[in-house]
């Protein structure tokens, strides 16, 4: 099995409110004994940029629950991310670097086409394009 599907698995139980607690508590024990630790932080390797990246997708999408949101951020501050923009970073200069990173993933190779179509969605409902 790989290490962590399960520990996703293992996861998404501990923070599912429709799981007992005597479930959440086995869970959370097999998941401690897995990585070591209850920190949350994910080891870097291959698929690390991915995982976090799902997380941050996460703490977006309007079908995920509180619980899952709260624990997504959890493990993106456990691997260094912040949510507070820098210190004197306006509202405006925010928008015009969430807008610049659509664009750039419009050219970027690597980008797949559903996200490149939902970056053009994003930009044309803020006419940047």
């Amino acid at each position: 099995k790989d290490a962590t599907r399960v520990a996703a698995g293992l996861k998404a139980a501990i923070h599912n409110p429709h799981v007992s607690e005597e479930a959440k508590e086995r869970a959370a024990d097999k998941l401690e004994h897995m990585t070591g630790s209850g920190g949350g932080h994910i080891e870097a390797g291959h698929e690390t940029n991915r995982v976090l990246g799902g997380y941050k997708a996460t703490l977006t999408n309007e079908h995920t629950s509180p619980e899952a949101k709260a624990h997504a951020r959890e493990i993106l501050e456990a691997n260094g991310y912040t949510f507070e923009r820098g210190e004197g970073v306006t509202e405006s200069e925010h928008e015009t670097r969430v807008l610049a990173g659509y664009k750039a993933a419009l050219n970027n190779p690597r980008v797949s086409a559903e996200a490149k179509a939902h970056a053009k969605e994003f930009l044309a409902a803020r006419d940047a394009l």
